[in-house]
């Protein structure tokens, strides 16, 4: 397990001033690999929060009020596309993660996670349903999992959809902030990793532990935000925010406790210690961990031909952070640090490997953007 602060073991990767710009006016940002240019590929996007990339190249993007919209390869929007379900827009809460089914291309399945108005308060929930040839509404929607118990909370809602190898859904779900000591609670599903079957129900290789709902994963998280399956070896990586400082990167494993909040390196907000410190016999340590905090979200590991020397770097966005992150990795071990875009003044909510071998991004924002990185030329 490593730690870092403002400086890396690569050192800060300083950028040129000002925001993303089109390509008609564009900025050169420094990198380990060469120059890079950030480029908007479409605007317009009120609080973009989770992207997928259609077979063909076009986007599936959501916009956290309530919107799922289409976006073509010259970067238009459609108008926004029916069946989505209504969700809780407050706070943290809205539509936010997204996923395609892996048979996507015969199936047409697109699966969402949403925090969901309930009795009692609302709590995160995934539905997946198909989308029609004419790209213009999902039918057939059902919800397939709700977080347990509904909280009246508009905070850390989790919400990262990862298929594995073997067909089944990781969903992030956070402990709702005002019930932390639940997520070490294994009978619900408050600040835990869950694995379920793409129709909701619990796949038989589950953890099977007394107390234990059976479609819990592991338990003791925060809030994560972040995660990616390591394209070697399949193993589910995840970016979890901290409180003050404490953001973590972890690769649960079936049956662990990663301490939330028993144990943890960052502080309350108030400056108060939360827990026990940093360590306890039975709980996992991260494998990397800032301080202070970047407030990490969405999350990708590169696998693409364009920068070949960042083959399988963990890249995480940053909101509170500002930038892009590049973490080098060998095996289960993270082995460096690189910021990235330090200058490029926007929130950076998700993090996709386009089919281009591009890097594309969300900036978390009233009027969102999809934005492309590139080498410069």
């Amino acid at each position: 397990m490593l730690r870092w602060g403002w400086v890396g073991i690569l050192g800060t990767v300083l950028a040129l001033a000002g925001p993303a710009l089109p390509a008609s006016a564009q900025k050169r940002f420094p990198s380990s690999a060469g120059d890079l240019t950030v480029e908007t590929v479409a605007g317009g996007l009120e609080n973009p929060w989770g992207l997928a990339f259609l077979p063909d190249g076009r986007m599936l993007v959501t916009e956290r009020p309530g919107r799922l919209r289409l976006v073509e390869t010259d970067g238009k929007l459609s108008r926004p596309i029916g069946g989505v379900p209504s969700v809780a827009a407050r706070g943290q809460g809205g539509l936010l993660g997204i996923a395609l089914d892996p048979g996507f291309a015969q199936n047409r399945l697109v699966y969402l996670s949403f925090s969901e108005p309930r009795g009692g308060g609302n709590g995160t929930s995934v539905a997946r349903g198909r989308l029609n040839e004419q790209d213009t509404a999902l039918t057939a929607v059902q919800v397939i999992f709700r977080q347990m118990p509904a909280i009246n909370s508009n905070l850390h809602f989790g919400s990262r959809l990862v298929f594995d190898r073997t067909g089944a859904l990781f969903v992030t779900v956070g402990e709702r902030f005002t019930q932390r000591d639940q997520a070490q609670n294994p009978a619900n599903h408050l600040g835990k990793i869950i694995r379920i079957r793409p129709d909701g129900g619990t796949p038989p290789d589950n953890p099977k532990k007394d107390g234990w709902a059976p479609e819990i994963w592991s338990i003791g998280h925060r809030n994560v935000q972040g995660a990616a399956l390591h394209p070697d070896t399949g193993q589910l990586w995840t970016a979890e925010h901290g409180a003050r400082g404490g953001d973590e990167v972890n690769t649960p494993k079936a049956g662990l406790n990663y301490g939330w909040p028993v144990i943890t390196y960052g502080v309350d907000y108030s400056g108060a210690k939360i827990g026990e410190g940093t360590a306890k016999a039975g709980m996992e340590q991260p494998l990397f961990y800032w301080d202070p905090s970047i407030a990490p979200s969405g999350a990708a590991f590169y696998t693409g031909p364009v920068w070949p020397a960042w083959k399988n770097s963990f890249f995480v966005g940053a909101l509170a952070g500002q930038m892009l992150v590049r973490l080098s990795t060998e095996g289960e071990k993270v082995t460096g640090e690189e910021r990235l875009l330090t200058d490029i003044g926007a929130r950076i909510r998700d993090v996709v490997q386009g089919p281009d071998g591009f890097l594309y991004l969300l900036s978390d924002d009233a009027d969102g953007k999809i934005l492309r990185v590139k080498p410069a030329r």
